[in-house]
């Protein structure tokens, strides 16, 4: 079956990630990444399929509707795979309307572009899929009931939750009501909102996923983890918020794509899915198995950059925990996460160890420039 799919903000950490699952996986799929190349968009992150035959990339704001309308009408879209958002909390909390604007308005726009075009077929909405990723941040936090909570390494297998309530008696489940709490989150929690009401309201097939905190290669290096494997590699402070006992639930990148394709393809129109990892982390403990992964990759004692943890004051409005259900992801389609952190991050403080080409580039700003370039002489 071949099918013309859109995967907006395809430059991005996931999207690029999904993009290249897509393209290799599926040849007989004309994949267009839509990116409008802000500070997180990097298409260096793609050079290994970006002369494949099915993929193509388009250069564009979702905000521009009558562009992404035409585009709809130009490549015959299938199916939407929207990850295009602006993500970082701090960020959210200095510019709000930043996020209003990219992740509510965008999203509105994609919604009734697709709307309108899919409409206009024969056979309307049939065969067409509206795939809506969003974030845990919108379910708001969880109590923390056990702080102390089970020290890792976790010894359960990927697939069980008896460690996932390490800290806690509950985690966020596809029915727990929304309490978002950053401009961040309460952005993503509307534009959630505005995918549902176009299922109800026009019986568009759409679908929405949550997922726990991602990481893996090719993440902007302004994230928690990519950000002090730079800073141990230098010799940095590394930043940590409050005391550092904020608890997340961790997902290597590509299982969070594979878990895209399996929904995408198989999920249930209307649906809402939680994808996560089985892994809660306390902030503290993450930051010192990165340095000691760190330390010893190159070469170092192990710990011997410990004095570089720096405490300081906490972020605003910062929720204490969050840990996702994923078991109606896992008993409905099959899907479960590959990778415990302890490998996972083995994996991906290598790769920024060998990619450090990239990381410069990234930290410099040389990348945006080149691709700015390259696309606005077009």
């Amino acid at each position: 079956m071949k099918l013309n799919i859109v995967i907006t903000g395809g430059a991005g950490f996931i999207g690029s990630h999904v993009v290249r699952l897509f393209v290799n996986k599926y040849p007989e799929y004309n994949i267009i990444n839509l990116d409008k190349l802000t500070y997180a968009g990097n298409l260096a992150n793609l050079k290994d399929v970006e002369d494949k035959p099915n993929y193509k990339f388009v250069k564009m704001d979702i905000c521009d509707f009558d562009a992404f309308l035409k585009l709809m009408q130009d490549e015959k879209i299938d199916g939407i795979i929207h990850l295009a958002a602006e993500s970082h909390v701090d960020r959210s909390i200095k510019d709000p309307f930043t996020f209003a604007r990219t992740n509510v308005m965008g999203t509105l726009s994609l919604l009734q572009a697709a709307k309108l075009y899919w409409e206009s077929l024969p056979e309307r909405y049939e065969g067409k899929r509206f795939y809506h990723i969003s974030t845990d941040e919108v379910y708001g936090a969880l109590e923390m009931t056990n702080p102390e909570g089970i020290k890792p390494p976790f010894t359960t297998t990927a697939s069980s939750s008896e460690h996932h309530l390490a800290y806690g008696k509950d985690f966020f489940y596809e029915t727990t009501k929304y309490q978002p709490h950053s401009p961040y989150s309460a952005s993503k929690a509307s534009s959630d909102h505005f995918v549902r009401a176009f299922h109800d309201t026009y019986g568009m097939p759409t679908i929405v996923t949550n997922c726990s905190n991602n990481y893996g290669p090719y993440q902007f290096p302004e994230k928690l983890i990519p950000l002090f494997i730079n800073n141990i590699r230098h010799r940095k402070p590394l930043p940590v918020y409050g005391k550092g006992e904020n608890v997340r639930d961790w997902l290597y990148v590509e299982d969070h794509a594979r878990a895209i394709d399996t929904i995408f393809h198989k999920g249930r129109i209307a649906e809402t899915y939680n994808i996560g990892g089985f892994n809660e982390w306390k902030n503290i403990d993450i930051i010192k198995t990165v340095i000691n992964t760190v330390d010893r990759l190159l070469g170092r004692p192990e710990g011997a950059d410990m004095d570089l943890i720096t405490y300081v004051t906490d972020r605003l409005g910062h929720d204490a925990r969050y840990a996702i259900d994923s078991t109606k992801l896992q008993k409905e389609l099959g899907w479960e996460p590959s990778l415990q952190f302890e490998e996972g991050i083995e994996k991906t403080v290598k790769w920024y160890l060998d990619n450090q080409a990239w990381m410069d580039n990234v930290t410099s700003g040389d990348y945006q420039k080149y691709y700015e370039d390259m696309y606005d002489k077009r």
